[in-house]
């Protein structure tokens, strides 16, 4: 005979805390697997701004457009980092290159990568980069400046897209963080010591 007697209903807050685990583990799992897709989905349709990579510029179109350029810095990043140039017009398709200038005014050797995005976001699919300071690592000695080229252009196909077309200017902006050195280049770094440069002197 089986007991039909009613089980005591969970205690509500015992309910919540499993519905909160199981939502966080969900939230979790979901973040984990989207990052990845996530990537690939902007690169592919330029959602969030992300570029396209090419090798050169093809079809040059009478019709111009501005490109205004951006820089900002991370909260630890201690270089100076702005676009020599502010602004420039050019024609769709044709391939346009832009310089940025970063600066370590610290005495010690800081690696940076660059992180981008293009405003307004339906653009993104059409600014194409064909070389980019970002696409690596820069490594700034201390007291060091230098120029960093960007080459780009914006696909001829953005006058046919209904959201794009009307985007009289695009932005380019840039951030750059501070990372590790490379260990090779910690290594290096390591063997020159106090008491080698020392020597070094002496032997002048």
């Amino acid at each position: 005979m089986s007991d039909t007697t009613p089980k005591p209903p969970m205690d509500p807050k015992k309910k919540t805390v499993l519905q909160l685990v199981g939502v966080v583990v969900f939230m979790g799992s979901l973040a984990w697997a989207s990052v990845p897709l996530y990537d690939w989905f902007c690169r592919v349709t330029g959602w969030g701004g992300a570029t396209n990579v090419a090798e050169a510029a093809g079809e040059t179109l009478d019709q111009t457009i501005k490109i205004r350029f951006d820089a900002s810095r991370a909260a630890d990043m201690p270089w100076e980092f702005k676009p020599v140039e502010r602004e420039m017009e050019l024609r769709i398709g044709e391939e346009g290159l832009a310089f940025y200038e970063a600066y370590n005014p610290t005495d010690r050797v800081i690696a940076g990568t660059a992180s981008y995005n293009v405003a307004p976001f339906s653009a993104g699919a059409f600014f194409s980069k064909i070389a980019c300071f970002c696409f690596e690592m820069q490594v700034l000695q201390p007291g060091e400046r230098v120029l960093m080229p960007v080459s780009f252009f914006v696909d001829p196909e953005i006058v046919d897209d209904p959201d794009a077309k009307h985007v009289p200017v695009i932005t380019l902006s840039y951030t750059f963080h501070i990372t590790d050195l490379p260990e090779d280049y910690q290594s290096e770094q390591a063997a020159v010591t106090p008491e080698t440069l020392n020597n070094a002197r002496g032997n002048l």
